[in-house]
């Protein structure tokens, strides 16, 4: 009697196991990227999430390397690195870029585990990736603002300080004791029409620089 209850619990335990690995595989589907290679990195798994993204098939990814969704933004030392960490038996883990069936591009937080037999030898890597796009568009467009608000900085300090810096020039120059001769007054005039007139021209360059950077 003992025994055939400890048999229902083994098989209920295994039932539960079961259950909860398929639960885990479903949530790996619907939210993480994952596939399985071979130790000469041919895809032999490639998850619902995957071929969703990539736009291949199951089919045309099977059989494949990785060289398939290289979106050729980053080095052969980059991958280099990744195959000797992994080929040491480590976790590898960086963000890559893939390029989509449709050539879009899509950026990946990756994660790549050896898997081991009992022999503790390689025999297959298992991908893990979750979608991290939205967030590499914004550091780009934040990298973007930054670059141009030092731009703006270097254009406002090399076309405001000269013709702010002649008005004040001209001005300092202006005795109303001496009372200056009509010539004086033109060359003040003049000198300070033309100071006018780059500020004028530049507020139109930094109009059209600003409008540039909110595109």
């Amino acid at each position: 009697m003992a025994k055939e209850i400890n048999n229902g619990k083994s098989t209920t335990n295994l039932f539960n196991t079961l259950q909860l690995l398929k639960a885990y595989e479903q949530a790996i589907d619907e939210n993480i990227i994952s596939s399985i290679t071979d130790t000469a990195g041919i895809i032999v798994h490639a998850n619902k999430k995957f071929c969703e993204v990539s736009q291949y098939s199951s089919d045309e990814i099977i059989g494949k390397t990785h060289s398939i969704i290289n979106s050729g933004f980053h080095s052969d030392e980059f991958f280099k690195t990744l195959w000797r960490t992994i080929g040491a038996g480590k976790v590898w883990h960086n963000e890559i870029r893939n390029k989509a069936k449709d050539g879009s591009f899509y950026w990946v937080d990756t994660v790549i585990v050896p898997i081991k037999n009992e022999e503790v030898e390689i025999t297959h890597y298992l991908s893990l990736r979750g979608l991290i796009t939205e967030k590499k568009e914004l550091e780009e467009k934040n990298e973007k603002y930054l670059t141009s608000l030092e731009v703006l900085l270097v254009m406002t300090s090399n076309n405001v300080k000269k013709p702010l810096a002649e008005c004040l020039a001209e001005m300092n120059s202006f005795d109303p004791e001496k009372g200056p001769g009509k010539d004086d007054l033109r060359g003040i005039m003049a000198k300070l029409q033309h100071s006018v007139s780059e500020l004028h021209k530049f507020t139109g360059e930094l109009s059209t620089f600003i409008r540039e950077i909110d595109r």
